[in-house]
């Protein structure tokens, strides 16, 4: 039975390594916001900007309300708290004149401005880089079209799951004997976004010497770079790669098998992998099957790969019958890669997750102690684990009004009575 979770608040950090940066975040969906939430666990102060009617007003999977104080069902929708801590939320409403002066006030002081949209959106708003930039000549404009800003793509929108297709990564997601598969989760998205915080990072770093520029991140260019492998294969060989599964091109056995159903988990499995003749023998220490042992079908490397079917097969009957995080725990004393396969339930009360903190708790105002990631790296004198909780939607828009750009309360009231801002979710008009 796995402990409870015990989830520990995630402690400040006196100093990130890009403390003192400002970033304007016009992202929405996924790809984008990843960006903006690594740059702000990194330090740098992100001010969301969204359209006072942003949200859906009762969206299906918002969480329990857990504290007191008004319900607000858009503030506890599942991917907005992972995806929006370490930020501020700011809505403006940027069709608007006043909304649109205030946006570019902010381009004054500010050093990044990030955004996802298609390419024409920002045409749209009168925002493209020469207006920026003449507000701002050290500004940094990220821009992450699906297809990029030219070619006979350039206008069309997609998400994830169209640029897995495109990339030729489905393609090479599946079995051999289905369909292409969409990779799971957010995959394109998550690259995308760790590639744009990096070349964000990289513009800010030579500013000094250049200025302000503009960065372009192609979602589809981020993820041809993952089937790099497969291309020139393709370019040497002539022939398509193909869809393998779970299966290795040389090492076998090599697969997910399934596991004895557990009380809290009747779905169990294990990943197990031989990629040598000593790893084998190190199974075989474990897996004490005279039958397996003497059969000449598995007495090579070569020969168990041919038999690969025939062998997960006698595997599959073994691993049925075991405790997957015990069977993984002896495969490992005895050498043998492998490992339980894990859902987000087992890794919120996985004791290696626990131990280092890789997803800790930040305090919801609406949600309670919430789990979220930490990056990925762990920098020893400049920590960088998120900062706050996703903000209640447009919390902050009176704030950076007041405080960043020195607005009075006659000019805030202006804005707030205009439409063009806004400090609570507004209906569509």
């Amino acid at each position: 039975m796995l402990p409870e979770a015990r989830l520990v608040q995630f402690p400040d950090s006196p100093r990130r390594p890009l403390d003192g940066i400002r970033v304007l975040d016009l992202t929405s969906a996924v790809a984008g916001p990843v960006a903006t939430q690594l740059l702000g666990a990194l330090g740098a102060e992100i001010i969301r900007i969204e359209t006072p009617w942003a949200k859906p007003r009762n969206p299906t999977s918002a969480l329990k309300k857990r504290t007191e104080g008004p319900d607000e069902p858009w503030n506890r929708e599942p991917r907005q708290n992972e995806l929006a801590n370490s930020k501020r939320s700011v809505a403006l409403n940027l069709t608007t004149d006043p909304g649109r002066e205030t946006f570019l006030d902010l381009v004054e002081v500010s050093d990044v401005v990030l955004e996802n949209f298609s390419p024409r959106v920002m045409g749209n708003f009168g925002l493209e880089w020469d207006t920026l930039s003449e507000r701002n000549p050290q500004i940094v404009y990220v821009a992450m079209p699906a297809f990029g800003k030219s070619g006979p793509w350039r206008d069309r929108i997609s998400y994830g799951p169209g640029i897995d297709a495109m990339s030729g990564l489905s393609w090479l997601t599946g079995y051999a004997d289905g369909s292409p598969l969409k990779p799971g989760n957010f995959y394109c998205d998550q690259n995308a976004g760790l590639l744009a915080a990096l070349s964000t990072v990289a513009a800010l770093k030579t500013r000094c010497r250049v200025g302000g520029q503009t960065v372009e991140l192609a979602m589809l260019e981020g993820e041809l770079q993952l089937i790099g492998e497969a291309m020139v294969g393709q370019q040497l060989s002539g022939r398509e790669p193909m869809r393998i599964g779970n299966e290795h091109t040389s090492a076998a056995p090599h697969g997910v098998y399934p596991a004895a159903p557990l009380l809290d988990n009747p779905d169990s499995w294990i990943a197990i992998a031989c990629r040598n003749d000593a790893e084998w023998t190190s199974l075989l220490s474990v897996w004490r099957d005279d039958g397996v042992r003497s059969d000449r079908r598995f007495s090579s490397g070569l020969r168990r790969w041919k038999h690969r079917a025939e062998l997960d097969d006698l595997l599959r009957g073994w691993t049925a019958c075991q405790d997957p995080q015990t069977l993984s725990e002896r495969l490992q004393r005895a050498g043998v890669p492998a490992s339980p396969v894990m859902g987000p339930r087992a890794l919120l009360r996985d004791e290696q997750v626990l131990a280092r903190q890789s997803v800790g708790g930040l305090q919801h105002p609406q949600v309670g102690l919430s789990p979220a990631p930490q990056a990925a790296f762990r920098l020893s004198h400049t920590p960088a684990p998120p900062k706050n909780a996703a903000p209640l939607f447009a919390a902050d828009t009176i704030p950076v009004l007041r405080e960043i750009l020195g607005y009075s309360e006659e000019q805030i009231a202006d804005l707030l009575d205009s439409g063009a801002a806004s400090d609570r979710l507004q209906e569509r008009p």
